[in-house]
């Protein structure tokens, strides 16, 4: 008699701990297999570190077949699932089409960057959702800057070393913290007139880190402002150009960097499943559960989870949520399959953690708050503790960052244009066919 084939769908937070979870406990009684784009799960909160040179790409990215083993690993994209036939549509990363059947379907597929109808917008920016856009960001800073030092028009200098970042929020704050960083020590060593790096963060918000306690805000605030960052709050872009942005108090800004940071929404594949979404979410009980679908749960961005510590609304797309929710996820489909029982979830916030770079942080642990080196070191600490792999690597690279300067150097590796900011995928690179 065949063993029951339980199928996750995305390895983000979600994905991944509810893999993890599953692979222990019901790996006797039923076959686990993960759908993935990439044979990798990549921890989130540390890509902005990528960008600024501090961490080497793979550091970043937790391999699923070696941390996972009793897992089954299918690469592909899913693009589509049959609820009543009880399978999951894919295309792998050749571009076969195949499909892969199930008794019981976890939907992990994560969220993608949220457009606003912006002109120019979906052309002229840059997102932030996946290793290849912290590459090209990383190529993309130094190179800007070293065609500044070399050029001698003075407007073209100042055009190539202004960065405008839109959206303050966790990622956006992140990369303008850490990148005013890298590009000053770019600028040091690089030979030619003088450049002064411009980092622009922009947000219609009345300050930065909106979702996060007012204290955390200004301490954020108050570091950006010393390393020279124009931090605009109640303000955003009404259109983007070849050459620069329109701010939407009519200020025109030339640039050749839009980093575009101001949130993320669902998966698309959610939205094309036919069933009942809240903002695009996908609508679960507090089981995780989909409603009329017993064989069907999902977690993570991709489901409008009810908040159990605040009724009448859901819990927000944060990786602590997904990380937890996975592991509910996990157990429920567990007892579903007739192992234990079920459980709500409830998860009570217990702080955040902003890392500014340098020896810079602010937190609230415990609902503690802290900044300064303090912040900064429990930041890191929190991150090596919740990193499923590569904490000694991740460690040593930090060493390293404090004693010797950061290689600034481009790679080459992703190309403007091979990540488009309205892709549904940014964790692939889009490469050109032969």
């Amino acid at each position: 008699m065949s063993r029951s084939r339980i199928v996750i769908v995305g390895a983000g937070f979600a994905g991944y701990q509810a893999a993890r979870s599953l692979s222990r406990t019901v790996r006797k009684h039923a076959e686990v297999v993960l759908l993935n784009p990439t044979d990798y799960f990549l921890y989130l909160p540390l890509l902005p570190q990528v960008a600024a040179g501090i961490l080497e790409p793979r550091r970043v990215t937790v391999s699923l077949t070696g941390t996972l083993p009793q897992a089954r690993l299918v690469l592909g994209e899913a693009d589509g699932v049959d609820l009543d036939a009880r399978r999951v549509h894919y295309t792998d990363p050749e571009g076969n089409t195949a499909d892969l059947g199930y008794d019981t379907l976890i939907l992990s597929v994560g969220s993608v960057s949220r457009l606003l109808p912006i002109p120019g917008i979906a052309e002229h920016a840059r997102g932030f959702r996946g290793l290849p856009e912290a590459l090209y960001l990383r190529d993309h800073i130094v190179r800007q800057l070293e065609l500044a030092a070399h050029t001698e028009d003075e407007d073209e200098r100042r055009a190539r070393s202004t960065f405008v970042v839109v959206g303050a929020g966790y990622t956006g704050t992140e990369v303008a913290a850490h990148g005013t960083l890298f590009a000053d020590a770019v600028t040091r060593r690089t030979r030619g007139p003088r450049v002064t790096p411009r980092w622009m963060l922009l947000d219609i918000a009345p300050r930065v880190l909106p979702e996060l306690d007012e204290r955390l805000s200004r301490t954020a605030d108050a570091v950006l402002r010393r390393r020279g960052v124009d931090v605009r709050t109640g303000t955003s872009v009404k259109e983007a150009r070849r050459g620069g942005v329109l701010l939407d108090d009519g200020e025109s800004v030339d640039t050749r960097s839009l980093i575009w940071c101001v949130g993320v929404r669902p998966d698309p594949l959610v939205a094309d499943m036919g069933l009942p979404t809240e903002r695009g979410r996908l609508v679960v009980d507090r089981y995780l559960n989909v409603p009329g679908h017993p064989e069907v749960f999902a977690c993570g961005d991709a489901a409008a989870v009810p908040d159990l510590t605040k009724p009448g609304e859901f819990t927000p797309m944060t990786a602590q949520h997904a990380w937890r929710q996975g592991r509910t996820a996990a157990r429920n489909v567990a007892a579903h399959h007739g192992l234990g029982e079920r459980r709500p979830y409830e998860h009570h916030d217990r702080g955040f953690a902003v890392d500014l770079g340098g020896v810079q942080g602010a937190a609230n642990p415990f609902h503690v708050p802290l900044s300064g080196p303090l912040a900064g070191a429990v930041t890191r600490g929190y991150h090596l503790l919740a990193m499923p792999g590569n904490r000694i690597r991740v460690a040593a690279d930090w060493l390293l960052e404090a004693a010797l300067p950061r290689q600034a150097v481009q790679l080459g590796m992703v190309r403007s244009g091979s990540v488009p900011l309205d892709t549904a995928s940014p964790e692939l690179a889009r490469t050109p066919r032969s």
